[in-house]
């Protein structure tokens, strides 16, 4: 069920001198050996790409769309092998896993559609003279990919590339290595040429430090923190190198008088704890119109206390472990802290069992402003319900945290919505949803949660540069 681990590099799949284990955090067994780049790995995969590029940035539109299209195909007839390693690397259950596996090819499938549109335009101009505007692929992207989705994330990043006509070198997450492999083993076996797709691994510190800063390099594109993402931003500054920033959120859910409290109270504890929360668009913050706060709380703290735990291949597991064991004792600090601060435990607040990195599902009721939770991305279980007096009061706490990534809200007052929409400092607003983005759409954060935006028509422009033509007849 798991891959044998490998770097991808020019075509080639290959070893290295060192590696280190992938655990499965519903066990804490290892389960592979991943091999990690050296410096000639990764110039290797620097000079794979500017070849990659030199063929890829000339086939036509229509055939890299075909290629991806055809890429695509092959993830999803192998959706039950990419769903288990899935399962087994990052813990999520099984269900959830799958859909992941067609959520990646539905970006594919997306972007291999934009490779077709990206076009142009003609200025009019005095006579005998012509102004035209060119998109053409950037050049070499460095990507980075985070753990929570171990195959739709990269395919967010080396669908836009591949269609842009760029070539790649991603490194994705060392936890969860195992999807990426799947897309490289696609693209292989789909006939991408050579050196287009570059896959390592790593000490991401180091192989960040050695690729950025790389002339051929002229886009960085990454999901992750917000502090790793100033780091990188800043690295790529000094050669003047452009960025694609997917970083964290602090998601606000405004649930406003006229809401149904039950209905909404049940959907939030679902989405809350869909990949035990590892979801940088997941709801956490709830800010509930007093008139329909007990209610609320009762019906999220019931169904969240209700959630089934476990290992995710086991049926009927709804939630499975945190990816790995630095979440336990971050998240047990910010519930501690909550609860010293004055705030209710509604349920949850512990370690799930002995074996694995689980937590319970958790609830905080009534965190002041000064609890850390109120200020900290808890990226996991964790989901804090206070109490407002109107709408006003909600945008307030709502636009109080440094980001601005996902924003939720439930109302049918077509007054409150114009208000949610102008005022509540997100990229990504949902009203009677708590579903953030789709192929079709574009996502990205504003404030300390980003910069540029993937998906949608959009999603290619990051990929491209702009090239004025200004020709003058003879």
């Amino acid at each position: 069920m798991y891959p044998e681990l490998k770097l991808f590099i020019a075509g080639e799949w290959r070893g290295s001198a060192t590696d280190m284990p992938v655990v499965n955090p519903a066990t804490e067994a290892v389960i592979g050996r991943l091999p990690c780049a050296q410096t000639s790995d990764l110039d290797d995969a620097l000079t794979a790409a500017q070849a990659g590029l030199r063929i890829w940035s000339r086939t036509s539109p229509r055939d890299r769309a075909d290629i991806i299209l055809r890429a695509a195909r092959l993830m999803r007839e192998r959706q039950e092998t990419i769903a288990q390693a899935i399962t087994l690397e990052q813990g999520k259950p099984l269900a959830q896993a799958r859909l992941e596996v067609i959520r990646g090819a539905e970006f594919f499938e997306w972007d291999a559609g934009e490779a077709m549109r990206t076009y142009g335009r003609i200025i009019p101009a005095p006579k005998g003279q012509k102004f035209a505007v060119h998109h053409q692929p950037i050049g070499v992207v460095a990507a980075f990919a985070p753990w929570n989705f171990p195959m739709s994330q990269p395919a967010r990043k080396i669908g836009g590339a591949l269609a842009a006509g760029c070539s790649v070198i991603l490194k994705a997450a060392e936890e969860t290595p195992a999807g990426a492999i799947h897309i490289a083993k696609a693209f292989e076996d789909a006939g991408l040429p050579r050196g287009v797709l570059n896959l390592v691994f790593g000490d991401p510190a180091a192989i960040s430090a050695h690729l950025i800063p790389q002339e051929p390099v002229r886009l960085v594109a990454f999901t992750g923190s917000t502090a790793i993402g100033r780091h990188l931003t800043t690295m790529a500054s000094e050669n003047m190198t452009s960025v694609l920033m997917e970083l964290g959120g602090h998601a606000p859910v405004i649930v406003c008088e006229d809401a149904d409290a039950q209905d909404a109270g049940q959907a939030g504890a679902v989405r809350k704890m869909r990949n035990a929360g590892q979801v940088c668009t997941s709801p956490t913050r709830f800010f509930v119109h007093e008139s329909l706060f007990d209610t609320f709380a009762s019906a999220f703290v019931s169904r969240a206390a209700a959630t089934v735990v476990g290992n995710g291949l086991d049926e009927g597991v709804e939630m499975g472990p945190l990816a790995n064991s630095r979440r336990l004792p971050a998240l047990t600090e910010l519930i501690e802290d909550a609860r010293q601060k004055g705030a209710t435990i509604a349920t949850g607040g512990a370690r799930h069992g002995n074996e694995g990195y689980f937590l319970q599902p958790t609830v905080v009721l009534n965190a002041p402003d000064d609890a850390r939770i109120m200020q900290e991305e808890p990226f996991g279980p964790l989901a804090v319900i206070n109490s407002v007096r109107s709408l006003d009061d909600a945008i307030e706490k709502a636009n109080s945290v440094p980001y601005g990534l996902a924003g939720y809200a439930f109302t049918n007052r077509a007054d409150y919505i114009d208000r949610l929409v102008d005022e509540v400092e997100v990229g990504n607003l949902s009203i009677n949803t708590l579903e953030a983005s789709m192929p079709e759409t574009p996502f990205g954060g504003v404030k300390s949660s980003g910069y540029g935006r993937e998906g949608g028509s959009e999603g290619l422009d990051n990929y491209m540069t702009v090239k004025h033509v200004w020709y003058c007849a003879a």
